[in-house]
């Protein structure tokens, strides 16, 4: 019996030393370099189709910038400001909601809004981000002229999305408080909600 620890002991000793021999060689110049080739090249496979998208389009419009130098003019032209991409949140006034609760719902609509267009409308969402992300807050009476800012943004192709409260806090459970339409063309979404008040 006792000599059967001895064993034991010496054939973990030589298993700890094959451990160790199997990460140094692991990490040899010549195991390991191959290894870290191939990881860039496939992050850069990967990463490339994305950034290169962003280049064409900072090209695009750094041959418009140039060409307005050229012509000394400094305004944007007219297709460039109609291809501007905004979102406007509009708030309802008559929930009477205080600073910091408006300010939460209009986080809520414009992540909420955010989350479903990433399943949708993912070029509309590049588009808008390439634009600066430009979002608009309003204010309209109640909720029936929110029900009928929905339905026209809809009629003209608006994405919208409408924020409902868990009722926790200043207002009902339910109540509708902020409704977000777009992102959409500078033109159509002003088509919609240019009458509104800004908050």
């Amino acid at each position: 019996m006792t000599a059967m620890y001895p064993l034991v002991k010496h054939s973990r000793r030589n298993q700890n030393l094959e451990d160790e021999n199997w990460l140094a060689s692991a990490f040899k110049v010549v195991n390991f370099l191959p290894g870290l080739c191939i990881g860039l090249l496939i992050g850069l496979w990967v990463d490339l189709p994305r950034h290169h998208g962003r280049n064409s389009t900072t090209k695009a419009n750094n041959k418009h910038d140039s060409k307005n130098r050229q012509t000394g003019s400094h305004s944007i032209s007219a297709t460039n400001e109609s291809d501007d991409v905004k979102m406007v949140l509009i708030v309802r006034q008559d929930l009477r909601m205080g600073g910091g609760k408006v300010a939460s719902q209009c986080a809520h609509a414009a992540v909420g809004s955010y989350i479903e267009l990433l399943k949708s409308q993912r070029s509309l969402l590049t588009k808008w981000e390439l634009c600066g992300q430009p979002k608009i807050v309003v204010t309209c009476k109640n909720q029936l002229e929110m029900n009928e800012l929905k339905c026209k943004a809809e009629k003209v192709g608006l994405p919208t999305f409408v924020v409902a409260d868990a009722g926790r806090t200043q207002v009902a459970a339910g109540s509708r408080t902020v409704l977000v339409i777009g992102p959409g063309t500078k033109d159509v979404v002003d088509s919609v909600t240019r009458h509104l008040r800004l908050l």
